[in-house]
């Protein structure tokens, strides 16, 4: 499940212009051209907020051992491929004017006064994907099981749906474009009640704007999941940059005691895993899912190892057989109840966000509320999550502990300070809610001193773990809000001043 490889060797090329220049394109081609010659990358964007125009980047970092003659090594038959792909459309005058375009750029940099770092390719063959991150947890939705989809356009989750839209159709589900927000979540609470696992994706706006109705579905125990790609805020914020600054409303935003599950991927092919893993997770223990992904992850395409194949087995829990005296709501049997599919003959009950007793008729009784609050919550904090629940490295008496994108820009850190000699541990945590406090406990045996790392203002992770873990050591944070992301040599400076202070 981790994508991200400490190099010795690699090139970062960064390409400017306007928007609607042509700059993504072309790092979309630099990258395709690197995976067909076998190399690994990694290509994130940024744009500002205009539809057409402003400023564009396409920064790209490409990784292996020395090849041919231009700076970065891609041959050229690789290049000329991908051009006449991608842009034949254009016209014939467009692919000659690329063509051109290229020669020049290879003609300057063998002439250059700078080295070359030449890259060895090795062949894409079958263990290789180029995928970014929206795509990976439309995939990882899939795989999970989901087969409907309502969703507003939001930017930076938008081509989440654009790929859903596509491929759904081919596993028989569908997606459908809600008039906003508010219809999309409660779409997909309608579609999962009624015995089809469903997902929506927005942005920090959208889901604040879902929050009473990821209630109801916490209060009628109906599935779903809500991946949130975000960026920067409040408010409309800065729609098309990186930051981990939804993580309070994603934890807290619900009124009432609404235990709910908040996951975050590591890393671009993470996507993929967390999303499978919260779809089954939600269907598991009939709760609603928060999967906090952002703009970094979405949107960065990666040429990655193909991901493991796994095979969850978590089901939803079905009523069957004899349906005489159904109480959809029942105590017991691990606080998960079984659900029936409407129109089952005996299966009928009422499904909405009044209390309610065990039958689903709604109740204002003292002890039906704590019965059923303590359902809800005991049926996901009693639930055996396994070691999917964070990504633990080394066993250093030192540990850096970060979580989603920000995961990628630390482990790669470490791995240079591991080089030279500290033995640092790394905590990356994809479940943030429930916490698993004993699993949390045993991850720190040994631990001496901590350092938490997080891309938002206020250090709201290092405030959510301080106020429910109980640390064995001191622990110091490193915290800044975005729109730009951690940058490897910036986290290395800062850890080895950190540890050496």
């Amino acid at each position: 499940m981790n994508d991200q490889k400490a190099v010795s060797g690699s090139i970062s090329i960064a390409l400017t212009g306007s928007g609607g220049a042509g700059v993504i394109t072309a790092g979309n081609m630099l990258l395709e051209a690197a995976a067909k010659s076998g190399l690994y990358g990694l290509f994130t964007r940024s744009s500002g907020p205009q539809i057409r125009g402003g400023e564009a980047a396409a920064m790209l970092r490409l990784s292996s051992e020395p090849v041919s003659a231009a700076l970065a090594g891609l041959p050229d038959d690789d290049v000329g491929e991908v051009m006449k792909r991608m842009l034949v459309k254009r016209g014939e005058e467009a692919l000659r004017a690329s063509r051109e375009a290229y020669a020049a750029g290879a003609e300057f940099a063998a002439n250059a006064d700078c080295e070359p770092r030449e890259l060895q390719p090795g062949g894409l063959g079958e263990d290789r994907w180029m995928i970014s991150g929206n795509e990976a947890a439309g995939l990882g939705a899939v795989k999970g099981g989901v087969r409907f989809v309502a969703a507003y356009p939001i930017t930076p989750a938008t081509d989440l749906l654009e790929w859903m839209a596509k491929n759904l159709q081919k596993v028989g589900g569908a997606l459908v474009q809600a008039e906003d927000e508010l219809a999309s979540i409660n779409m997909i609470v309608g579609s999962s009640f009624g015995g089809t696992p469903s997902l929506t994706a927005t942005s920090g706006p959208g889901l604040a704007l879902m929050t009473e109705s990821i209630g109801l579905a916490v209060a009628s125990e109906v599935p779903i999941v809500v991946v949130d790609v975000m960026r920067g805020g409040p408010s409309t914020g800065i729609p098309t940059k990186s930051e981990q600054s939804d993580l309070n409303i994603a934890l807290h935003g619900l009124h009432g005691d609404a235990p709910h599950l908040v996951l975050a991927p590591l890393s671009v092919g993470d996507c993929l895993f967390t999303t499978q893993w919260a779809v089954t997770l939600a269907e598991a223990t009939q709760t609603p899912a928060i999967v906090l992904s952002d703009q970094l992850l979405g949107q960065t395409k990666a040429i990655i190892d193909e991901p493991a194949d796994i095979a969850f087995v978590s089901q939803r829990l079905t009523a069957g057989g004899e349906m005489e005296g159904f109480e959809r709501y029942a105590l017991g049997g691990g606080n998960v109840s079984p659900m029936s599919v409407p129109g089952v003959a005996g299966g009928q009950y009422t499904a909405d966000g009044l209390e309610h007793a065990e039958s689903g008729l709604p109740s204002s009784q003292v002890s039906d509320h704590a019965e059923q609050l303590g359902k809800r919550a005991e049926k996901i904090q009693g639930y055996e999550f396994g070691d999917h629940w964070a990504d633990i490295e080394g066993d250093g008496s030192t540990a850096v502990i970060t979580w989603g994108s920000t995961t990628g820009a630390v482990r790669e850190a470490l791995a240079r300070l591991r080089a030279g000699g500290q033995d640092i541990r790394l905590i990356a945590p994809r479940l943030l809610a429930p916490l698993q406090t004993e699993a949390w406990a045993k991850a720190f045996d040994g631990v001496e001193r901590a350092l938490i790392v997080e891309l938002n203002h206020s250090a709201q992770f290092y405030h959510y773990l301080m106020g429910h873990l109980d640390f064995p050591c001191p622990v110091d944070h490193i915290h800044r809000p975005g729109p730009l992301p951690y940058r490897v040599e910036e986290l290395t400076r800062e850890i080895r001043e950190w540890s050496a202070s």
